[in-house]
């Protein structure tokens, strides 16, 4: 049982610093005597049958000086006058106690001997005489004695030496400034304000983002510990942009922080590794410094214990599991018991003079490598809420049986009767959409979209409604699903299944044989679904001539209406990108990944896709015309010109141009570039072009002028159908319904700060479900090659980097980082060419999109780091060539 204490205390420099002390309550710490039948100690230090000459108690016994007595035989002193770190004790369970609310330091250590004391069976020895009456009082044997003065010689601890145990004396980093001059340098613009990025690629480098009016946003290059400064990843800074002549730009080589460093380490030796990019004038960024922390992004980190060399060390180092965050010095005593373990630590403060922050122990959450802690960890580090929903949250879920009242039927249109059918992927419980289409007397086409009436089961400002928003999104990771809402509603009531009835908010176009819209209402609705399909058993109806029923001739009429819709975006200027997706196949019983390819997408995909686009369009414009200030809507701004550089050079090399002033005119140069023989490459541009993307946001109609989607080349658009896992719909949802008077509305609804507020959490949980996504395919993607040993595939070079090349494994939608230094080996010359870009690496070339044979293997020396290591095989580098013999055998096992 830990229990801690947080305090803090002025410094003699008038600094302020933060204390954490640890207590570790246990119940395996045992009294050591031979007396003793309750402890269940092996061994014993203290005899059963010693002789004590004494004329107050002929009978054996052991003696507890109290702290007065100790203090006056034993007259040393101690000096701590340095900052200190964490202190952890461990305490025995039974003689722990809390310092009593208006009790002295002096009074609560006298009631701690005399608790210790009455738990021990021994004989308290005190020159207090209020201590003695207390202990006497409560019933301990207490005896007094006079003063022996014992000469022991006083060793002062010397102040540097105390200091040096947890810092380096040197001062590492500049001091930050104080917050009144950080606020007056912003005001006269001689220090810029933004959000503190780290890379992941170079722990030497991070780039602060400033936010600026309407596009006059920056970004901020910082390389070095120095001009890093003591800055963690998110943190709020403030920071002074260099002069011209000192602007660099960003490093070319993967550099990551592989070990801890002493504090003594020079920061030339270690910047040396640094490798700073092209000293051309194009290249360069705007380069700055930190000069002081505005806020602090703190969290606790999930990560491992780096135990120290030294025995019995109380100081380790904390490696947290993401490589964005420094290294952290905590101490415990603890370090046997958490090596192997998956801990939290939390920061406690930086001083100038330690390499690292300093920290505490939090709590361990389990063994490293168990798939239960490591996905423990993914949660965690990416900040999903995922406790079970509270009672207060399940108390507002309808009561079961539940069904449709008369009441709800006589406020909506029954759309029972008509076939609507739901296409998802395999595997999908919560169907948040279903659609019809059906033929009218006039020559046109109805079509509609049919979506979960989650709104009516979450009502506003409910605690239901309040964790929703809080979640913001459903959270997909491998063979695990995050719900925003209880599953009564995602996977039952609100699920869009077939053959039961079900609420909700439906989209219906009459639409002409061009595709064209004709009409367009919403109402709120019955249905009842006469399918509930996958993509590939939608696919197989559309392409079975000898299937002709309702549903598949809804399907066909979908399709046929949807290709038309897509080559109209398509014109306008809408991107077809693409993205490496994988899909994995999971034992049943084990839940290990046993499969792993990339998904295929049909025309069925595209189908719905089309039809959602068309309705969150139609949504979009309504809530917008109804309510200017109010309306929840969805944007994707243009990148800027720079976000191009890379795709540019990459056409380049292959001697062609892609021209980027508008959406239209990349998408057109992305259609019409073809290699002959090289069918992959046209979509490892789109590959490349996705990289260049801005991210799309949610915001208040009434905070912002841009509402243009660029990836969509639409003007206006939201999200409206997917309320059982993204809470922005259910907002839209409730708009919608007070524009159409089928609900009504509530203060917060109409209020843009509050909205504005609520997209910024929105967006930060998106963002941040995203990340999750990606960590559980990579961690499920280590899973599948831990038991495949060596494989040997093709792919191509995606990056090329001043001392590695990145590699795409299109069959896998894999990418790893082929390095050419090896720390064991001496490394081969080599050449880099930033324009190009491309590294030549004894005498051979490497260029983007270069088809290359590599062996994936996982390396595992790392426990919190494991990662997918690549080795060039083709063409042959003999100084990075793999020492293992080509894993034949292996491969034909994989084979069968």
């Amino acid at each position: 049982m830990l229990k801690s204490k947080t305090f803090v205390k002025k410094t003699r420099s008038g600094g302020i610093m933060k204390i954490v002390r640890e207590h570790y309550l246990r119940d395996d710490i045992w009294c050591g005597s031979e007396v003793c039948t309750e402890c269940k100690q092996e061994e014993t230090v203290l005899q059963k049958d010693t002789y004590i000459e004494s004329n107050l108690c002929s009978f054996p016994h052991y003696l507890l000086p109290d702290t007065n007595i100790v203090l006056s035989q034993l007259r040393v002193s101690q000096t701590r006058s340095c900052p200190r770190p964490p202190v952890a004790r461990s305490v025995f369970l039974e003689t722990y106690i809390e310092r009593e609310q208006g009790e002295s330091a002096n009074d609560r250590n006298d009631r701690a001997i005399r608790i210790s004391t009455k738990w021990l069976k021994v004989v308290l020895l005190t020159n207090d005489r209020g201590n003695k009456e207390k202990a006497e009082e409560f019933g301990l044997l207490t005896y007094r004695c006079k003063k022996q003065h014992t000469s022991v010689t006083s060793v002062p601890q010397d102040e540097t030496a105390v200091l040096n145990e947890i810092t380096s004396s040197k001062v590492l980093f500049p001091e930050h400034l104080p917050l009144s001059r950080i606020q007056s340098g912003i005001k006269s613009g001689t220090f810029q304000q933004g959000t503190f990025r780290a890379s992941r690629d170079n722990y030497l480098e991070a780039t602060v983002f400033v936010h600026g009016e309407g596009d006059d946003s920056t970004e901020v290059l910082i390389q070095g510990l120095q001009n890093l400064n003591r800055a963690v990843h998110q943190d709020l800074v403030a920071v002074e942009i260099l002069p011209l002549n000192q602007w660099v730009a960003p490093s070319s080589v993967v550099l990551q922080d592989e070990g801890p460093k002493e504090d003594d380490v020079t920061e030339e030796e270690e910047e040396a590794e640094l490798k700073s990019g092209p000293s051309g004038a194009a290249s360069r960024k705007p380069t700055g410094r930190v000069v002081g922390i505005i806020k602090r992004n703190w969290r606790p980190f999930c990560g491992m214990l780096f135990l120290s060399q030294i025995k019995e060390a109380t100081r380790h180092l904390f490696t947290p599991a993401d490589r964005r965050i420094p290294r952290i010095r905590i101490e415990t005593r603890q370090a046997a018991t958490l090596a192997g373990q998956r801990i939290m630590v939390a920061v406690d403060g930086w001083p100038k003079h330690s390499r690292y922050p300093n920290g505490h122990f939090v709590r361990s959450l389990g063994s490293a490598g168990d798939k239960e802690t490591e996905t423990e960890v993914l949660l965690l580090e990416h900040d999903v809420p995922h406790q079970d929903f509270s009672q207060a949250v399940l108390s507002f879920l309808p009561k079961m049986p539940w069904n449709i009242t008369e009441e709800d039927m006589a406020v909506r249109e029954d759309l029972r009767n008509l076939t609507v059918c739901s296409v998802d992927p395999p595997g999908c419980t919560d169907i948040d959409d279903a659609l019809h289409c059906r033929d009218l007397p006039n020559g046109n086409q109805e079509v509609g979209v049919h979506i979960a009436d989650v709104s009516h089961f979450i009502r506003p400002g409910n605690a239901m409604d309040l964790e929703a928003a809080n979640r913001g999104t459903t959270v997909y990771l491998t063979g695990r699903r995050i719900d925003m809402v209880p599953e009564l509603l995602s996977s039952n009531l609100c699920s869009l299944r077939s053959s039961v009835e079900r609420l909700a908010f439906s989209c219906i176009w009459e639409i002409n044989d061009k595709a064209e819209i004709v009409k367009t209402r919403f109402t709120k609705s019955v249905i009842n679904s006469k399918a509930s399909l996958t993509y590939a058993e939608a696919q197989m109806r559309i392409d079975d001539a000898n299937m002709n029923d309702d549903t598949t001739k809804s399907l066909r009429g979908l399709n046929r209406l949807a290709k038309i819709l897509k080559k109209r975006r398509i014109e306008k200027g809408a991107l077809t990108l693409s993205s490496p997706e994988v899909r994995f196949h999971i034992d049943s019983e084990t839940h290990d990944p046993i499969d792993l390819q990339t998904k295929e997408l049909k025309e069925t995909n595209s189908m719905v896709e089309e039809f959602m686009l068309l309705a969150n369009i139609s949504v979009a414009q309504k809530i917008y015309d109804e309510f200017s200030e109010c309306a929840l809507l969805r944007k994707h701004p243009a990148p800027p010109p720079s976000n191009y550089d890379i795709l540019n050079k990459a056409a380049k090399s292959k001697d062609m141009v892609i021209h980027t002033d508008s959406a239209k005119a990349l998408a057109d140069s992305l259609d019409a570039a073809q290699v002959d023989g090289f069918p992959y490459f046209n979509t490892l541009l789109r590959i490349l072009a996705t990289r260049c993307m801005m991210q799309a946001v949610y915001f208040c109609s009434g905070m912002d002028s841009d509402f243009h989607h660029y990836g969509l080349a639409s003007p206006i658009y939201t999200h409206f159908t997917s309320p059982i896992r993204r809470y922005s719909d259910i907002i839209v949802h409730r708009l919608l319904a007070v524009a159409i008077g089928a609900d009504s509305t509530y203060p917060d609804l109409m209020d843009k700060h509050k909205q504005s507020a609520l997209c910024n959490n929105l967006n930060y949980r998106h963002k941040m479900a995203q990340y999750a996504q990606r960590a559980s395919v990579a961690y499920h993607t280590q899973l599948f090659f831990k038991s495949r040993g060596i494989l040997n595939e093709e792919g191509f070079i995606l990056f090329v980097r001043k001392n590695a090349i990145i590699v795409l494994i299109p069959k896998f939608g894999l990418e790893g980082t082929v390095f050419f230094e090896n720390k064991d080996k001496p490394s081969p010359k080599l050449i880099f060419n930033e324009e190009v870009p491309s590294l030549t690496v004894e005498g051979h070339s490497f260029n983007m999109f270069d088809k290359v044979k590599v062996t994936i293997s996982l390396d595992a020396s790392n426990v919190q780091h494991q990662k997918i290591r690549m080795s060039l095989v083709e063409p042959v580098v003999l100084s990075v060539a793999p020492s293992e013999p080509e894993p034949e055998v292996k491969r034909a096992k994989l084979d069968r």
